[in-house]
Formats: structure tokens, sequence, C-alpha cells
């Protein structure tokens, strides 16, 4: 009975060497691994074979998944070497699927090959495996809320925002059911995020009422209870945006830029939370301050406050240029791409078309480097191009650059806005495209059915409809249907709008001879361009100031207005000479495919400058 005693006893002992020399050999090789990832610069060759070097020891079960793992996220976020990555991350989540209790290396191994699926384009391939990661994670809250995020971020880009919400919905059940408030309000304001994208208002409104009381309630971690309030925010104001709502939205705006302040002022609390399910983070704190220059940028804009929209993208562009030096997120781009959307809509009402034809190629050299972002911006980089086209006098140009983008969207704001532009070419094209233009204005229809719920599209469609009337030279109707802008523009602060259609209207009453109620228009219409400033309809009230003056025979003041409206006509003569003379203006007839890579320099502008004397 001793010498069996002794035998055993001797056994184990022998066993607890070999699994400390086991342990031993592992922990260095893992360490020379971590040496050579982490040197500056990085040695990646090195540290993968320190990698490979565990399977001959024919590891236990545990370090080979393991080890498959780390081979497969190292040749993934540091190699082009996807065939090796996914070979060692399958491995890694068979190998670790029979391995009791194993969740941390079973379910990144999960995400991270489903992430790499995505990227090699087999989705059918990302899906299932992901359903199944999630189908036996339950009981580990942290990774079955990321999986179920994961999976819904894959729905959403394929557009199956109806999978992609359901999804969410379930994840806001389980985290409930888990008692993480935190992550339930995350998940109801993810899929209040989609449905204000697939425009399901009714079901919104409800959404972000319980959203905000879940936000108010919950007491955690400040900077985690801030960021849920800016994301709750910044989802009120794109809300409002999207309604053309630019009054209505700047208690929600103003609210928000606190929230930005209080968040940049707090430090990170690197405790970690109680419930597993709560380690989420919506977003970093200097993302968070970008995305909150930019709907400040976008609220600018709308309003008509152009030289905020300025000072307000060129801070936002000098964060995301930091950002960018030391993080490849792709949300960074994204958020370039539409900070230069807005900027290039605000130089050309300013007059610099030179400068907004230059950020119209940044755009494009951004979607070259990514066919997604190329893919969600198509559209919108059409139209911006048929604005410029419109600003220089292209107007063939302009008509197949708006048709292009028509063909490129299904986003119903974006397509009333073409449509609204597109007709606005035809108007001022006289007779040439009289049945295609009687359909879009009936499409746009502002009296009745209008396509979308925006107050500002709508008032822009009132608008387009006076313009129409105008040179109908039916202009009772026209009167009608631009008051009828004007009280909408004045409701919600559309000053863009008001300075138009006062300048319009006073045209108007000029041609009909009344001489003082055009004053009355003009004027005002003047101040508010110069605030903006509009340099069109600063040109067109100048030389409406400069006939009225002449007609009721102030000369001095004639003079003084003819003045302005030369300077104004210099001005923008020899910004559309340097436009046109750019390379870059050879985009006007890019119309199909991705963006062209380079631009052949021209000799001259070769477009008529007759709109601008």
């Amino acid at each position: 009975m001793a010498a069996q005693a002794a035998a055993a006893a001797q056994a184990a002992a022998a066993q607890a060497a070999q699994a400390e020399a086991a342990e031993s050999w592992y922990l260095a090789l893992l360490g020379f691994a971590e040496h050579f990832r982490t040197s500056s610069p990085p040695k990646i060759r090195l540290c993968v074979h320190c990698l490979q070097a565990v399977f001959p020891f024919k590891p236990p079960q545990r370090i080979e998944a393991r080890t498959h793992l780390q081979l497969g996220s190292v040749l993934y976020h540091h190699t082009k070497n996807s065939e090796q990555a996914r070979s060692h991350l399958e491995k890694a989540w068979l190998i670790s699927q029979q391995i009791q209790q194993f969740e941390d290396v079973k379910f990144e191994a999960a995400s991270l090959l489903s992430e790499l699926y995505c990227q090699e384009n087999s989705v059918d391939a990302a899906k299932p495996l992901l359903r199944k990661a999630i189908q036996i994670s339950q009981q580990t809250p942290y990774w079955h809320c990321r999986l179920l995020f994961q999976l819904a971020q894959l729905h959403t880009l394929e557009k199956d925002l109806v999978s992609a919400c359901d999804l969410l919905g379930v994840g806001a059940e389980y985290a409930r059911v888990v008692g993480s408030e935190y992550t339930r309000a995350l998940f109801l304001l993810s899929k209040g995020m989609l449905l204000l994208m697939e425009r399901k208002l009714q079901e919104v409104h409800p959404l972000l009422t319980l959203c905000g009381q879940i936000v108010e309630n919950w007491q955690g971690n400040p900077i985690q209870k801030e960021s849920l309030r800016v994301f709750f925010l910044v989802l009120q104001v794109t809300h409002y945006l999207d309604a053309g709502q630019v009054k209505s939205v700047k208690p929600c705006l103003k609210q928000l830029q606190q929230c930005i302040q209080t968040i940049s002022t707090l430090h990170d609390d690197e405790i970690l939370p109680s419930n597993p399910a709560d380690l989420f983070h919506w977003l970093p704190k200097e993302h968070m301050c970008v995305l909150v220059y930019l709907v400040t940028v976008m609220h600018s804009m709308q309003a008509g406050y152009l030289e905020k929209a300025q000072k307000y993208t060129d801070k936002a562009l000098m964060q995301l240029e930091k950002l960018k030096m030391l993080d490849c997120s792709p949300i960074l781009s994204s958020f370039q791409v539409i900070l230069l959307e807005h900027i290039i809509m605000c130089r050309l009402v300013t007059g610099h078309k030179a400068t907004a034809l230059q950020e119209i190629s940044q755009v494009c050299q951004l979607c070259q480097q990514s066919p997604r972002l190329f893919s969600n911006h198509a559209a919108q980089l059409h139209t911006l191009l048929g604005l410029y086209c419109v600003s220089v006098n292209c107007m063939d140009n302009a008509e197949a650059q708006f048709t292009t983008a028509l063909r490129l969207t299904n986003h119903q704001e974006l397509w009333a806005f073409i449509v609204t532009n597109l007709a606005s070419v035809y108007i001022r094209e006289g007779n040439r495209h009289q049945e295609v233009l009687y359909s879009l204005l009936e499409r746009i229809n502002p009296d009745h059915s209008f396509p979308v719920s925006s107050h500002c599209l709508r008032a822009a469609a009132f608008y387009v409809r006076g313009l129409f009337s105008f040179f109908q030279g039916r202009y009772n109707e026209a009167k009608r249907f631009l008051r009828e802008t004007l009280k909408m523009s004045n409701a919600e602060d559309l000053n863009r709008l008001t300075a138009c259609s006062l300048v319009l209207l006073g045209h108007i009453f000029y041609v009909l001879g009344n001489h003082r109620e055009s004053n009355n228009m003009v004027v005002p219409a003047m101040q508010l361009a110069s605030k903006i400033p509009d340099m069109s309809v600063q040109l067109w009230s100048s030389a409406l100031l400069r006939d009225l003056n002449k007609a009721c025979g102030n000369a001095m003041d004639a003079h003084e207005a003819a003045q302005m409206h030369q300077n104004f006509s210099q001005q923008l003569l020899q910004d559309h000479i340097e436009a046109c003379s750019l390379p870059e203006h050879n985009l006007i007839t890019w119309t199909d495919g991705p963006p062209p890579v380079q631009f052949q320099a021209q000799n001259g502008p070769n477009t008529s400058l007759a709109s601008l004397l």
C-alpha cells in the first residue's frame, strides 16, 4: 500500500514537472511573440515564427486553440495573408467548441473569422457562423451582446434594416433580462438610428421617449452615461434636420454641445463595470467630438450660417487629421466625406467654386480608397458635381450629373433634393424639356402628396414652382408660391430660401412696375444675402437695386448699387475662370463607374459666362 502511494506521488510529481516545463516553454515563446509584435516597428514575421513554434510541442487543446487564434489575429490585422489567417481562425473556432468553459477564445475566434469572411465578400459564410455563436453564447452576456451587435451591423451593411432591427430588439430584451440597462439603451438607440434611416417615424418616437427615460434614470460610469446622452441627442438632432426643422432643433443642439463639453472634462474611469454586459462604448470621446462638430455644420448649412459652418468644418477636419494618424477606423473617413459634402455646398453658395471643385476631387480620392464609401456616397458626389455645373452654367452637364445621382439613390430626401435642382435646371433652359419638367414638378408638388416630410424641401419645392410660374409670366401664381415659401422658411429660419424668395418677389414687383413693393423685398434680401453670405443673391439683388434706383431717379443710390454689382460680377467671374481652368473641371463629364483617378489639364475655360454678367 505504501509502495502504491509512493508510486502515485512520484507520477503526480512527474506530471507537475512536465506541466511546469510545458508552461515555461509556452510562456517563453508567447513572451518572444509579444515582444516582436509590439516592437517599433513591429517584427510580424518573427512574431509569427514564435507562435508557429508552439505546435511541434503537441500542446494541450486549450493552448493549441489559443495559439491558432493568436496567429489568425496577427495575420489578419498585420498582413495581407488572409488565406492563412482564415485557416488558423477556422481551426481555433473548431477546436475551442470542443472545450468546456473556453468562451473568450471560442467567441473571439467566431467574431474575427466572420469579420474576415465579410472582408473577403463571403457574407453567406459569416452569417451562419455568427448565428451559431449567438446561439451558444447565451450564458456569456458580454459575448452574446457583442455578437448580436456584430450580426446586426452585417445586416445593416447589406441594407437589410428589418433583420438588423429585429436583432437589436432581441439584444435590448436580453440586456434587460441580465440587468444591463446601459447596454439595453445602446441596443435601443441603435435600433432607433436604423428606424430613422428607414423613415419609420411612428416607431421612432415612442422608442426615443423610452431611451430618454432609460438614459436619465441610469446611474453608472459618468462617461458612459454622457455618451448615451450624446447618442440620444445626435439622433434627435439629425431627426429634426432630416425634417428640415432648423429652428425647432436649436434646444436639442445646444444640449448636445453642452453634453460634449461635459464629456471632455471627465477623466476615463478605469474601474471595470461589475456587469460584464456593460463592457461597451458607443464611440471614443474624440470621435463623439467630431460627430458633434459635424451635426453643427449640418445645422449651420441648412440655416444659412455659412461662416459658422466653415469655422466648425475647419475644427472638425483638423481633429480628424490628428485622429487618422493614429486610428484607421472607417468611420473617420465617413465623417470626413460628410463634412466635405456640406462645406462644398457652402462654398458654391459663397462664390468659391474653385475651392469647392478641389474639395469634390478630395471626396473622389477618399472614395477611391474604399469601395463601400463610394457605394454609400456616389449619389451625393454626382449631386455635388451637378450643383457645381449649375454654378458654372454647364447646364447639359448638370442635367447628366443629376440624372446619374437619381439613378444611384434610393434615399427619399436626397431624391427630392436632386429632383428640385434638376427642375430648376430645366426651368432655366426654357422650352427644351417641357414634358420632363411638368412630370418632375408633379412629383414634387408641395400642395399635395409631397414625397417626403422635410419642411425645408417642401419650402424649396414651393420656391421652384414660383420660379417656374415667373418664367411663364404667371406673376400672381408665382407670388402665391413664393409667399408660401416665405411663410415656411421664416417659421424655421431657413435664411437662404428666405433671401431667394424675397429677391424673386422683388423682381416680380419690378416687372409689374410696383417699385415701392419691389424695394421692400430687395433691400431685406440683400441684407440677408450679405449675412449668409450668398454671392448669387447679392449679384441679383444689386442688379435690381441699380435698376430700381435708376427708375426712381435716385442717381447716387443707383451708382452705388451699380458699383456693388460690378464688384460681385468681377469676383464671380474671376472665380469662374479659375474653376473652369482647373484639371478637376473634367470631372463634370464623369457619369459612370468609380471616380476617375487622374485629370488632364485644360487650356482654359470652355463654358459660357453669360449667366454671371
